[in-house]
């Protein structure tokens, strides 16, 4: 589809990888709509501010009137906790994740599919993560709901595909953006995965993945258990015995 003339929704917009995601669509030459649990963050001109919590259904009932025209919905908004599975918090932190990560798109994809539908098709976006494919103990919980988010992803790949509607699934490592601002490792730019997402919509592409990292992680998801986890676990061990 064109990007260029099209008018798009995207959640968690007020900043990180979905300010880059409403900015890069917005030099595409769509209208942007840039949602957030408190709007008065969206601080791009260029855009236009809807309140919206994704977790929240009278809020997505309000979008959903405000945001009719929509032909692209990009699914960002997210949340980590960083808990393992056996931590004291870690079924509240699970709760938490699942809720937006896994629920807020559901329900997202619920109310807007229809309008996609009645608008010509267009494009459902979900931002994913490399941890889809593979988990860390330290974001057990987070690897978990992104897995989740993953496999909601694919199925509704195949109820929208009738409909004519894109359905893309975005997976990078880490993103120089504020979630991971304590971690100390290569990342890619928000702007990079944003402009990687316009392309992908543009080429009816369903799949991103954003980086090195989840290229080679996608890759070895044949051969996990001995090309993936035995590093992970050697990392584990060795964060475990210098606390």
């Amino acid at each position: 589809m064109n990007v260029e003339g099209a008018t798009a929704l995207v959640t968690g917009a007020n900043r990180g990888l979905g300010a880059a995601i409403a900015q890069a669509l917005v030099d595409a030459g769509a209208k942007v709509y840039g949602a957030a649990r408190d709007n008065t963050t969206i601080t791009n001109q260029d855009v236009i501010p809807v309140l919206l919590d994704v977790n929240s259904p009278s809020d997505i009932a309000d979008a959903l009137r405000i945001c009719g025209d929509v032909s692209i919905v990009v699914n960002n908004a997210g949340i980590g906790r960083s808990s393992t599975s056996l931590a004291a918090d870690a079924v509240d932190a699970a709760h938490a994740e699942l809720e937006t990560n896994f629920f807020g798109p559901m329900r997202m994809a619920q109310a807007f599919a229809p309008v996609l539908r009645d608008n010509g098709g267009g494009a459902l976006v979900n931002v994913l993560s490399v941890l889809s494919f593979v988990s860390m103990p330290q974001a057990a919980t987070y690897s978990a709901s992104k897995a989740a988010a993953w496999s909601l992803t694919n199925a509704l790949r195949m109820e929208l595909r009738r409909q004519g509607t894109l359905v893309v699934a975005v997976h990078a490592g880490f993103i120089d953006t504020d979630m991971a601002a304590g971690i100390d490792a290569e990342k890619i730019s928000p702007q990079s995965v944003a402009a990687q997402i316009v392309a992908a919509i543009e080429a009816d592409a369903e799949e991103v993945l954003a980086d090195p990292t989840s290229l080679m992680v996608k890759g070895a998801l044949s051969n996990d258990l001995t090309a993936l986890y035995p590093a992970l676990q050697a990392q584990w061990d060795a964060v475990a015995v210098s606390r």
